[in-house]
């Protein structure tokens, strides 16, 4: 715009040249000849053409709108109205018009802002301007992340989404562990994940060994204690990021949104698939796949993505190619020891002729023959109670596993499941019964009326019923009264006629006397004498 304004200046500026920045303005060629006029009479207007000139009455944005912006979601026709009835009980001036208020909004309001006044801060983030990190070698920070596949899985013949907890090298995109988790994650899928990541044996290699930093979020499973521990003896160090940060451990979170696209929504039962209908309700005879099969894909499309895609990032290459560019040396770990470093350590026990006593149960090995007496340090992979491992509580060597005893078959297993889940449906549905309450509806102003009477038997046989199990009502407090006080001692009347006759328990400054206590049956007699 100055440009063209100084070639007005000089009589040099043509129809042509102004036509020309109209449609690369993508405007009419009279706003810019109008544009021209106005800043020929103010020069500020040059800077931001087709800006209204700021005057001394023009509406601006207060912090009273902002907060009624928040208020209602960035409606600004609710803030309007807001505005006006304040005004009409004396409480501010008259709001300006609706289009104005629009106007005043857009100018002084940035997108990010009015996004997050209406949606929050998550809304407000999609408006900021995040700085990429600087590539650095392998190894030289992963990061991890929990994520539930949108995808039906048949387990034990229910429909549940497994879990898939992985570990991504940021250099150069390439996953280097995955471990599948059929219910909600734990501790376990972290450390599962964590060896397949570090070792380079088969099937893992090529990728592994061990790196300098891994990021993640504040997930308990990974800061809990076993976790860290790991990490502490495999000289890795932890960065824990902040709540809520997503952006600032965006290549795994890239991979959870590419895993999506790129791989789930084409297997059987994707959970987020548009269907016919106005209930997005699964056919009653899809075929999901099982736990098995889903795991079997998931790990090809993993080599998939590791030695055949080429993120955008690596410009044509490979993570794979980009991983055997790298110079930078690997620190492996060998299997024994990382088995070692990733179960969670139960403090020691003593071996017994009956094995080794750990969480009320008994476990027995092989190994354990004429080892009777000596002192173990008990190992175990989190909620894999069927078996520990040993080692020696002096020297650290290791002994070998342990299995559980008068271990139940899975046919049993089965039943006391099915039993407890049958248990858990009676529960919830009593509890559900139980809380359910209803109201009369109303039209007009005025006090609950609840709904559902009782006759007089029934609420009987009901607080009967409830007599036998309340251990308040059971509880016999006056059986046997309690001692007189000291003779020192103050006591209300009240308080008083309740206490045995006799004499009175010593102070608390004082010794007990000698002899044992009189018992309060003892007294009553002497008290009756």
């Amino acid at each position: 715009m100055r440009r063209l304004l100084a070639l007005r200046r000089e009589g040099m500026l043509t129809t042509g040249q102004v036509r020309s920045a109209a449609d690369v303005l993508g405007v009419r060629e009279r706003a810019v000849w109008r544009w021209l006029a106005a800043a020929e009479r103010d020069e500020a207007a040059a800077r931001a053409p087709g800006e209204r000139a700021a005057y001394s009455g023009r509406f601006t944005v207060t912090d009273e709108v902002r907060a009624l912006l928040g208020l209602w979601k960035g409606n600004v026709a609710a803030v309007h109205r807001e505005l006006a009835a304040r005004a009409a009980r004396g409480e501010g001036d008259p709001p300006p018009s609706i289009p104005t208020l629009h106007r005043a909004i857009r100018r002084d309001l940035t997108p990010g802002e009015r996004a997050g006044l209406a949606g929050g801060e998550r809304a407000a983030r999609k408006h900021d301007v995040f700085l990429a990190r600087p590539r650095s070698w392998r190894n030289h920070v992963w990061e991890t992340d929990h994520v539930q596949a949108p995808v039906l899985v048949d387990v034990d013949g229910r429909a549940r989404r497994p879990w898939i907890t992985w570990f991504t090298d940021c250099a150069t995109n390439a996953i280097t562990g995955v471990a599948v988790t059929p219910v909600h994650p734990s501790r376990e899928s972290v450390l599962a994940a964590l060896r397949s990541a570090v070792l380079r044996e088969d099937p893992y290699g090529p990728f592994g060994g061990l790196p300098e930093k891994v990021r993640v979020d504040r997930g308990k499973d990974f800061l809990s204690r076993t976790v860290t521990a790991a990490f502490d003896l495999l000289d890795v160090t932890v960065e824990d990021l902040p709540a809520c940060t997503p952006h600032l451990k965006g290549t795994v979170e890239g991979l959870n949104r590419a895993v999506e696209g790129m791989f789930l929504t084409a297997l059987p039962g994707y959970a987020r698939q548009p269907r016919p209908g106005k209930r997005a309700s699964r056919p009653k005879d899809e075929v999901l796949l099982g736990f098995e099969d889903f795991t079997a894909r998931l790990l090809a499309w993993t080599s998939w993505w590791n030695t055949e895609h080429r993120p955008a990032p690596l410009r044509g290459q490979t993570p794979l190619e980009a991983w055997q560019e790298d110079p930078t040396p690997l620190r492996d770990v060998a299997a024994a020891d990382l088995w070692t470093f990733t179960l969670e350590d139960a403090g020691t026990r003593t071996l017994t002729t009956r094995g080794i006593r750990f969480r009320k149960r008994d476990y027995v090995g092989p190994w354990m023959t004429g080892q009777s007496g000596i002192q173990v340090r008990v190992r175990f992979m989190p909620h894999h109670d069927h078996r520990i491992e040993a080692y020696h509580a002096a020297t650290g060597r290791y002994l070998g596993p342990a299995d559980l005893a008068d271990q139940a078959t899975e046919e049993q297993v089965s039943a006391v499941r099915r039993a407890r889940a049958a248990r858990a449906r009676r529960l919830k549905k009593d509890l559900q019964a139980s809380q359910r309450e209803r109201y009369a509806a109303v039209n007009q102003p005025e006090a609950l009326q609840r709904l559902g009477t009782l006759t007089t038997a029934q609420a009987q046989a009901e607080l009967a019923q409830t007599a036998g199990t309340d251990l308040a009502q059971l509880a016999l407090p006056d059986l046997i009264p309690p001692a007189a006080p000291p003779a020192n001692w103050r006591t209300p009347p009240s308080l008083a006629a309740r206490t045995t006759p006799g004499r009175p328990a010593p102070a608390p400054s004082e010794p007990a006397p000698d002899g044992p206590p009189a018992r309060a049956a003892d007294t009553a007699e002497d008290g009756d004498a």
